[in-house]
């Protein structure tokens, strides 16, 4: 019997969700066919491998995630645009029952655990692009912010700063799952990085 066609993009999603909630290695094709109406054999054809599966599904949720984050940047002054870009990083550690956390720190603590098992440079390499990506967003809005009279810091310093407090939330996340907790800290941030400028929120 043929097996039948499937939504890739779905399947994508699909496996994803489970890659999140049970990380790579907790997961299998077998878990990620039975969720997805498909046979187990059509994933190897379309993918190859979980491994292979894992990286596009991930690249999928980047592009994503990046053109919700260029939303939350979008408008306003920049105070009201950093506090967008916490809310949705908060929002998102947060999202599902039970909160699944970071998906890209999550993927290098496993990483870190499953060193030489096969997915280490590719997964670190797009881990790091994401991360990479992010912090070139929150660049652009405080140098756009610096031009405004809104910041008069330095931008590069003040992206790398902010992406490493979202690494520590999605830590924190992780041992305490406070949210009000990390919401502090996020507006904490913002006042730290901007001082007495920014504009209103």
């Amino acid at each position: 019997m043929r097996p039948r066609e499937f939504d890739h993009d779905e399947v994508l999603r699909i496996a994803f969700d489970q890659f999140w909630r049970n990380g790579v290695r907790g997961t299998s094709l077998s878990d990620i066919a039975r969720d997805a109406g498909v046979q187990r054999g059509s994933l190897y054809n379309a993918f190859g491998s979980k491994e292979a599966l894992f990286l596009q599904a991930y690249e999928r949720y980047a592009g994503d995630y990046l053109l919700a984050l260029q939303r939350a940047l979008g408008t306003g002054s920049l105070r009201k645009r950093l506090t967008a870009f916490f809310d949705l990083t908060i929002t998102n550690f947060r999202a599902g029952t039970p909160p699944r956390g970071c998906p890209t720190t999550r993927g290098l603590m496993e990483l870190g655990a499953a060193e030489g098992e096969g997915l280490d440079e590719e997964a670190r390499q797009a881990f790091a692009g994401l991360i990479s990506r992010i912090t070139a967003l929150v660049q652009d809005n405080l140098a756009a912010g610096a031009a405004r009279g809104e910041f008069d810091g330095n931008a590069a310093a003040a992206a790398l700063h902010i992406i490493t407090v979202t690494r520590g939330l999605a830590v924190l996340e992780r041992a305490f799952g406070d949210e009000p907790q990390l919401r502090k800290i996020a507006a904490h941030t913002i006042d730290l990085v901007l001082g007495r400028k920014g504009g209103s929120a």
